[in-house]
């Protein structure tokens, strides 16, 4: 394809024409049943519902915080993307195959936390919940892979959108109506009708598309040991050693003001004196809908904006919103508090999240989409993470007002790598092509 043509191509795709054009297509669809997917377990094993289940039946927030730990298979998921870059699995094919085997996988040891529960063994617990972590970031790898490949460039940021669609969809599963079981009949069995929602995009992987990429099929024929490295050194290669870095450090610290209080967000409604059916109405349905039409309103923009400003402002958005904790924090069990709390984090989650996806999937080699893209995926999440294990310390030493304080400020150091950034961040092709 000429420069002329790839021109053509790229204004046949801008404006609000474009905006149609992309999200009608037949991807779309996959890519919210697949959004399901990858949704549910994330609350469940690592986030707020697990969180919020173990300090119901009284855990202090500082075992919560460590527990929370078993979900750094999320942060890890680049140590084996590049077998499932070069593996297939019989039968289904070379996407679909994972995706099948790693849903089955995830169905078994959500059935197995929701029989045993965290009260009879907390070390059986804890490793049931890691395999379900594992299970869980096997299937975010695999369907983010899957994404890129299915459709062309152009397409990503609607495709993302629908993706984080069926991911908020999956939020409101697992958090609203999770908690709402869990008040009527308990955590078992709340645990168990999600285990049977994973149906859904177990059904849209078996009948879905297998990405026809035959570049992405030359990832087969590199020897193993290759498959572990090319990926890393085709990525700095290309960027070259500084801007790799630079843009490895802009992914690591984007998330990290919404990371680090996740894990305490469902101890913190509950000791704020609401309900577990408060928490699931106000967070988990309202502020899910919410996220939803921040995620919209951000693949709008990037179809209408630059990419580079689009960063930054996702990147002060994410920020801004963890102040809008301290009016729960000095307003305890209010409503409005609640409410203006919830808007403020949903829509700016949804918003900053498909602004990191799209410019993240912008950054891959489809010679190795998942390895690629699996390395950004987890260092969007690693500080986070990590200082999200630690936040129930943090909380018992300071307060929940301090402690969202912080969360706020983490934001300089995203600002000091974007603004180094800002003049060799034209657009995601000149990233690509420094």
């Amino acid at each position: 394809m000429t420069s002329s043509d790839t021109s053509t191509t790229e204004n046949n795709y801008k404006g609000w024409s474009g905006i149609k054009r992309a999200f009608a297509t037949p991807s779309a669809l996959t890519l919210f049943c697949l959004g399901i997917g990858s949704g549910l377990p994330f609350l469940l094993v690592g986030g707020m519902t697990l969180s919020t289940w173990l300090r119901d039946v009284g855990f202090e927030l500082s075992v919560i915080g460590l527990i929370s730990f078993a979900g750094f298979f999320y942060v890890l998921k680049f140590l084996w993307a590049p077998l499932i870059d070069k593996y297939s699995l019989p039968f289904l094919g070379r996407r679909k195959g994972w995706l099948v085997v790693s849903q089955l996988v995830l169905i078994v040891a959500l059935v197995a936390i929701a029989l045993l529960g965290p009260e009879s063994s907390l070390s059986v617990f804890i490793i049931l919940v890691g395999v379900a972590a594992f299970a869980g970031a096997t299937l975010d790898t695999v369907v983010d892979a899957y994404r890129i490949e299915i459709a062309p460039p152009e397409f990503q940021a609607a495709l993302a959108s629908t993706y984080i669609l069926g991911y908020r969809i999956a939020l409101i599963l697992s958090g609203a109506v999770a908690f709402y079981l869990a008040e009527l009949w308990g955590w078992r069995i709340a645990y168990l009708v999600m285990a049977l929602f994973l149906l859904i995009p177990l059904i849209a992987s078996i009948i879905s598309k297998e990405p026809d990429n035959q570049r992405a099929l030359a990832a087969r024929d590199i020897h193993i040991v290759d498959a572990f490295i090319k990926p890393f050194q085709e990525f700095f290669s290309r960027n070259g050693i500084l801007l790799a870095l630079a843009l490895l450090a802009f992914v690591g610290l984007f998330k990290l003001p919404d990371q680090m209080i996740g894990v305490m967000a469902g101890p913190f409604y509950l000791d704020s004196g609401y309900t577990k059916a408060d928490i699931a109405t106000v967070s988990k349905l309202y502020g899910v809908w919410v996220g939803i039409a921040g995620a919209f309103l951000g693949g709008i923009c990037i179809a209408i904006f630059s990419m580079r400003s689009m960063l930054f402002v996702a990147t002060i958005v994410v920020s801004v919103s963890n102040i809008a904790y301290l009016l729960m924090a000095n307003n305890p069990g209010q409503d409005w508090a609640f409410f203006a709390t919830i808007s403020a984090d949903n829509i700016s989650q949804g918003f900053a999240g498909v602004v990191l996806v799209a410019f993240m999937s912008s950054l891959t080699n489809q010679n190795f989409t998942a390895t690629q893209y699996a390395l950004l995926a987890s260092l969007a999440n690693l500080p986070g993470k990590f200082i999200g294990g630690l936040s129930g310390y943090i909380v018992e030493a300071s307060s929940y007002s301090w402690f969202y304080i912080l969360s706020s400020l983490s934001v300089i150091p995203t600002l000091l790598v974007l603004a180094w950034l800002w003049n060799r961040l034209q657009t995601p092709e000149a990233v690509k092509n420094p």
